[in-house]
This record gives C-alpha cells, sequence and structure tokens, in this order.
C-alpha cells in the first residue's frame, strides 16, 4: 500500500485484439487524482494514464489530442 492507504501499484489489462491476446501495461500510483476523485496512475512513459478506484474500476485518461477511450480494461492490484 502506498500513501493514505492507496495501492501503489497495477497492471492494467488491454482487451487482446484478432492477432494476439491482450496488452498488459504496469502502472504506478502518482500524486494527482481523476475526474471521479480517485488516484490516477501512469506507465514508466507517462503516456498510459488511468483512474483506478478502490473496486479496481478503471477510467483510462486521454493523455494527447484524438486519443479515442480505451473500453474494456480491467486492472490487477500487484503486490509490494
Amino acid at each position: 500500500m502506498g500513501r493514505d492507504g492507496v495501492r501503489s501499484a497495477y497492471e492494467l489489462v488491454f482487451p487482446g485484439v484478432a492477432e494476439g491476446g491482450p496488452d498488459i501495461v504496469r502502472v504506478t500510483v502518482t500524486d494527482r487524482t481523476g475526474p471521479g476523485g480517485n488516484p490516477v496512475y501512469e506507465d514508466p512513459t507517462g503516456i498510459i494514464q488511468a483512474e483506478i478506484s478502490e473496486r479496481s474500476e478503471v477510467r483510462v485518461l486521454a493523455t494527447g489530442a484524438g486519443q479515442e477511450p480505451v473500453q474494456g480494461v480491467t486492472a490487477r492490484l500487484l503486490s509490494g
């Protein structure tokens, strides 16, 4: 657990496409909160950012112009 009981890291599992299985991205907590009031997590590049609730509900946030919202992303809590 991180600050104030916030989970420190998750794996985001993006749905698979016809050519392969799901994409998995590790994200860690930032000091920001999202529009729903939950912590924002990001990958090391800062390109993938998501608000994750304490029930592991995921809202992927746009980080650039023209990005489409991604649906069906799930979060798996990482220990440690």
